[in-house]
């Protein structure tokens, strides 16, 4: 699946589905002169977990010169929820402090109400506007006929599965004037230090690439590595997987690692110039990992998404 159950033996992070990162986007706001950022938690919300995890930190990087090093940073810290209410503060860091896992930075949103209803809550403040809480999974893939090998059900694993939504929309001046790098990170406070559990960009990576023992290491890695440390070992995959020979697997692992999602607003937004809430994401991975020989799971986008802030569907009831 795209990044859900991202840890060992295809489960959450440390067990806990409230670290689990499950998708990034990255795409053109609504309203012009704007981006949307939207990372997403907690696969099968609420049932495996109520509430954003109090002692961790979600954020979204933006790399925006190119080095695969975040200049500017957004951290998502959430209170302990009371009673079914929750609140958010949303951190902005740049230089320095961008590049340290903690918060840091300016608080441009202090303390937010969560939405763990129908309706979203969204704020707004200085030409940014938030919004974080149960929402509709947009992810769509036949993951039943994946596992069996590629005989398609027309089943689609998201179609009534919920997430965690973090959604933050920005003036793109805030993004600089050229491409930018974009990836997400969960950190939990641990024995008094910060320790990173997820993270990822590109879709579908670790599933595929990754051996289990590899996971937790990879977790906990950063972008500017991954080329050193996983050029080698995923070439044997794609080898393995496509046929690919070194030099093709090298290129086709250009667009993925490091795993830092690019996005040019001068070009088209299509994955993977960055990655819009309707990207057929699962195929192009699938034609990726078997060389062109499987190019569609045949399942498509959800209808139920929204054409304004904050963009992701209402959250399906509960079974």
């Amino acid at each position: 699946m795209s990044h859900h159950l991202s840890g060992p033996n295809l489960r959450s992070p440390k067990d806990d589905a409230r670290l689990d990162l499950t998708d990034l986007f990255v795409f053109p706001a609504a309203e012009a002169g704007r981006t949307v950022l939207i990372m997403n938690v907690n696969p099968f919300a609420p049932t495996q977990g109520t509430a954003f995890h109090p002692d961790a930190v979600y954020r979204i990087n933006v790399d925006t010169d190119g080095d695969d090093v975040a200049d500017l940073a957004y951290s998502f810290v959430f209170s302990t929820p009371v009673v079914g209410r929750q609140t958010v503060t949303v951190h902005r860091a740049t230089g320095p402090d961008a590049r340290d896992h903690m918060p840091g930075g300016t608080a441009i949103f202090p303390e937010a109400a969560v939405a763990f209803g129908a309706e979203p809550n969204t704020v707004e403040s200085g030409g940014y506007r938030f919004s974080a809480g149960l929402r509709s999974d947009p992810f769509f893939a036949d993951l039943d006929g994946i596992v069996d090998n590629f005989r398609w059900t027309g089943n689609d694993f998201g179609i009534d599965k919920n997430v965690f939504g973090i959604v933050l929309e920005v003036p793109d001046a805030e993004l600089g004037d050229g491409p930018i790098g974009v990836w997400a990170r969960v950190s939990l406070r641990q024995n008094g230090q910060l320790v990173s559990v997820d993270r990822g960009a590109h879709p579908s990576l670790t599933a595929y690439f990754n051996a289990e023992e590899a996971k937790e290491k990879y977790n906990a890695g950063e972008p500017a590595d991954d080329w050193d440390t996983y050029r080698e070992p995923w070439t044997a995959v794609l080898a393995h997987t496509g046929g690919y020979s070194t030099e093709e697997a090298e290129r086709a692992l250009r667009t993925v690692l490091p795993d830092v999602l690019r996005f040019d607003r001068t070009r088209p937004t299509a994955y993977p110039n960055g990655r819009t809430l309707t990207d057929d994401v699962t195929s192009a991975r699938l034609a990726m990992v078997s060389g062109g020989r499987i190019t569609d799971d045949h399942i498509g986008p959800h209808t139920d998404l929204l054409d304004t802030f904050p963009y992701l569907g209402h959250p399906h009831p509960a079974p």
